[in-house]
């Protein structure tokens, strides 16, 4: 397959102005990951900030959802360029960056994703290469097709939010929109006015310079409300929270047993 040919499937429906839905992934399970990559959701969102997965665990992963519907990307715990170059040699096609509050960590997470002279991702990617399709030049499609992601999660970053998303390399503002509503001192509640003009003023900015907007979504219902104010990516349920509603959907079908507190 020559490189010119091939788009990440992420990126393009991102791009035609389609919807893409994440499921996340917490535990350290191969299979999990592997049998989630087939049941129609666009990318996995695999979790090392929140969760015990492992880099070794990480490319098990990436190995095992070869050429399956949903691509494996990344949230990193921490925005720094190492912990993005590990990730991206372990062959994922995209990155998603906690706590991207300063337009220097914008920078940060775009650089780290493409090669010079663009950005500062070393060169080593013996290992990536094996996961993506076979291209002419794995440096110039990766350049095109990681899909970078700064999560928006703090009230410093929404005072410069216009600065951070005009940051070239910059894919997707994502609204970390539980830390935000901690940050703003509201304890994990949302909905609250402060939290709905911090969210109106990310969506704004990201309108404005072209960037794709995200946040969580934890039902289609949520889903096609949030898609009316521009969002497009979604994080969904986790490997548990898909686990969870299918016993509470099973329990709920019997009718006269009570259904568990999952």
């Amino acid at each position: 397959m020559n490189q010119e040919t091939w788009c990440n499937p992420v990126k393009k429906k991102l791009q035609a102005g389609h919807d893409v839905l994440a499921a996340t992934i917490t535990v350290n399970s191969v299979d999990v990951a592997a049998h989630i990559a087939r049941m129609g959701f666009d990318f996995l969102w695999i979790e090392m900030e929140h969760s015990p997965v492992t880099l070794e665990t990480l490319r098990n992963m990436v190995l095992a959802t070869r050429g399956l519907p949903a691509l494996p990307f990344a949230r990193v715990p921490v925005n720094e360029l190492w912990t993005a170059k590990r990730v991206l040699d372990a062959g994922v096609f995209g990155v998603m960056f906690p706590f991207t509050s300063t337009p220097e960590l914008a920078r940060q997470a775009a650089d780290a994703c493409h090669y010079p002279p663009v950005g500062r991702r070393g060169s080593g990617p013996g290992l990536a290469m094996f996961g993506w399709p076979d291209v002419e030049s794995y440096h110039d499609c990766a350049d095109e097709n990681v899909v970078v992601i700064a999560i928006i999660e703090e009230k410093r970053a929404v005072e410069r939010i216009d600065e951070i998303a005009a940051t070239p390399g910059i894919d997707v503002l994502f609204i970390g929109t539980s830390d935000l509503s901690f940050s703003l001192g509201l304890r994990g509640k949302q909905g609250e006015p402060a939290h709905r003009e911090a969210i109106a003023r990310i969506v704004e900015a990201g309108k404005k310079h072209g960037k794709f907007l995200g946040r969580p979504a934890g039902t289609a219902a949520q889903i096609a409300e949030y898609r009316k104010q521009g969002f497009q990516l979604f994080q969904t349920q986790t490997d548990i929270g898909l686990m969870a509603e299918g016993a509470k959907s099973l329990f709920r079908g019997l009718g006269d047993i009570k259904v568990a507190d999952i």
